[in-house]
């Protein structure tokens, strides 16, 4: 027994996988085919992405955001969530990545439900603003430049409707957040973010110790 989230070393994530894990086959190729790329270690853990799914459907959310598609596993999972009617507006500036997701949303026939956008997310983000669409979507998910983090939230927190739902990844970074001997670029931009979600009273939030971790932020 613990009042601490547990550690979770190989046999307990294989335990976890074994009797949790419901991975459609199209999403399994993806990530196996992702493996193989050397920037691999940037697609999101399938725990994660179910676990985004889940929160997906129990919203039943239609209008939603990504900031980073990659090769597409989550934005993929996304589409899978939304059924039919959805709709998923993302942002990426790699033409190459996004290829290969592009692939695997016409094979799992949900293509017509993305709108693949590649710019800078500032730029995709902030037109699509000026078009009138704020307080229009049900959730975004940003997945991308640390840097750039909380720019990318204040944003997305614009186009959410109220009871909004916003998901940021990454945000333990490998436990490097925690370490003050650590001071990279990145390391103190996800910091940074954290202390603004921290004291951000225009949302309800929870740090999910899931995959590298993840911050749910609802809009109030």
């Amino acid at each position: 027994m613990s009042n601490q989230t547990l550690q979770v070393d190989d046999n307990l994530y294989q335990y976890l996988a074994e009797v949790s894990l419901r991975e459609p086959e199209v999403l399994q190729r993806l990530r196996a085919e992702t493996a193989e790329l050397p920037e691999r270690s940037m697609q999101i853990a399938p725990e994660q992405g179910q676990f985004m799914a889940l929160v997906l459907k129990l919203m039943g959310a239609q209008r939603c955001i990504e900031v980073g598609v990659f090769t597409g596993y989550s934005s993929l999972a996304t589409a899978l969530a939304m059924g039919e009617n959805g709709y998923l507006l993302a942002c990426d500036v790699s033409e190459v990545w996004t290829n290969v997701a592009r692939r695997y949303w016409q094979e799992a026939d949900v293509a017509r439900r993305i709108d693949l956008r590649l710019a800078p997310a500032l730029d995709t983000l902030d037109a699509v603003i000026a078009q009138g669409q704020t307080g229009t979507f049900d959730f975004a998910f940003i997945d991308a430049d640390k840097e750039t983090y909380i720019d990318y939230y204040e944003r997305c927190l614009l186009l959410l409707k109220a009871g909004g739902l916003l998901a940021v990844d990454n945000v333990l970074w490998s436990g490097r957040v925690a370490k003050p001997d650590i001071n990279d670029a990145e390391t103190q931009a996800i910091r940074r973010f954290n202390d603004h979600l921290r004291d951000d009273r225009r949302v309800d939030i929870s740090l999910v110790p899931i995959a590298d971790g993840l911050t749910l932020a609802r809009k109030i």
